[in-house]
């Protein structure tokens, strides 16, 4: 990927006021705020606008479904963080993946091409979304069930789901689906067909989204995992199942 270096620091910039509001506003930690600019600076130097803009509005659908009923949330004591912000090892989880994507098809441009970077990186982001609008959204439901033995659990349980949850998963898989597909046209970047595209990111999305929740309910309720390294587990199971459909549906989406 080759960025005009004009490009470059206007994407800086922007960035950095992004990362300056969401510190401000209390949805990021300052060291938080501060490390997502620094993968921000990546992500745009190396990708370009439509890369950073699709992180950006799933940053800020993010503090938008954590702050929804926050007060319900807190009283339940099941909000992110004391008020709703998130900290540094939510922005690695979620972050630092889809960086990584960026940079090797910047460096090995070989292995991934564009259109293939474009579709893997809107299923990591998917992934982001579903698990956090399942999340925010069905712990306010108020029923849950485990993932695996179907027994009801309290609701913000790791490996508890609900239909209202469920729902919001594929919604968020979706919309970044969607999202990033318009993104990718308007900047003329490369990208698969639409249809290929957007049901890959949607099935990818939202089946890592219930890997998540199984090893929430294996692993992380026994310690082995913390929350952090649940959700990056997570993602990367939704890459893994993006570019299994990337091998399978080859002739689809070309």
């Amino acid at each position: 990927m080759s960025i005009d270096p004009v490009t470059v620091l206007i994407g800086i910039a922007a960035t950095a006021a992004l990362s300056g509001v969401a510190i401000g506003s209390g949805a990021l930690t300052l060291r938080a705020g501060l490390l997502a600019a620094a993968f921000g600076i990546v992500i745009v130097s190396l990708g370009g606008f439509p890369y950073l803009a699709l992180m950006a509005l799933f940053v800020l659908a993010g503090v938008l479904a954590t702050r929804y009923g926050l007060e319900e949330k807190r009283r339940r004591n099941v909000q992110e963080g004391t008020a709703g912000e998130r900290g540094v090892s939510n922005v690695v989880a979620h972050v630092v993946l889809p960086t990584a994507l960026v940079v090797i098809a910047s460096a090995a441009p070989t292995w991934l091409s564009g259109s293939e970077t474009a579709f893997l990186y809107t299923s990591a982001l998917a992934f982001g979304a579903a698990d956090t609008f399942a999340s925010e959204f069905g712990v306010l439901s108020g029923r849950a069930r485990s993932i695996l033995t179907g027994r009801p659990v309290t609701a913000g349980t790791n490996g508890g789901v609900s239909l209202l949850g469920e729902f919001w998963a594929i919604i968020g898989a979706a919309v970044t689906a969607v999202v990033g597909f318009g993104l990718f046209l308007l900047f003329h970047a490369p990208v698969h067909s639409s249809a290929g595209f957007l049901v890959g990111v949607i099935v990818a999305g939202f089946a890592g989204c219930q890997i998540d929740s199984v090893l929430g309910e294996v692993l992380e309720n026994r310690g082995y995992l913390t929350k952090g390294s649940t959700n990056f587990l997570g993602m990367l199971s939704s890459i893994a199942f993006a570019a299994a459909f990337l091998l399978l549906a080859s002739g689809w989406l070309s």
